[in-house]
């Protein structure tokens, strides 16, 4: 397995398992997270988080890691870290969020160090 399918794999499976837990038992994952004003919300960025989450997993798994799933997984990453770290420090959300934001963090400088290896590039098809 290739350097970007490895990350994507590893990324993947990072949204996708914990993504389904809010959605599987609400009352656990408020325990852990802290309350919530919001349901509705935990639910939209939950399903959200496994639809990219279930993206990543099938481009590793067909290796088919091209440039814009790589840009995904870091986009996301860099939006997940950002609010994350930033609804910590000003004491919005609880403290065991900034271990997300780390470990985003690290998949980002992951496929960085990445850079083009494994990520596939295919010319466009000749339309003429």
């Amino acid at each position: 397995m290739k350097r970007a399918e490895w990350i994507a794999l590893c990324q993947g499976l990072y949204w996708t398992v914990p993504g389904v837990w809010p959605l599987i038992h609400m009352p656990s994952f408020i325990w852990v997270t802290g309350p919530k004003v919001d349901l509705w919300l935990v639910r939209t960025v939950s399903i959200l988080l496994v639809v990219i989450g279930l993206v990543l997993l099938f481009a590793a798994v067909r290796r088919r890691v091209t440039p814009e799933i790589k840009w995904l997984g870091i986009g996301g990453a860099a939006g997940m870290a950002y609010i994350d770290f930033y609804y910590s420090l000003i004491d919005r959300i609880r403290n065991v969020y900034m271990l997300d934001g780390v470990l985003e963090i690290i998949l980002i400088i992951l496929w960085l160090w990445a850079g083009k290896k494994g990520v596939q590039y295919t010319s466009r098809p000749d339309t003429t």
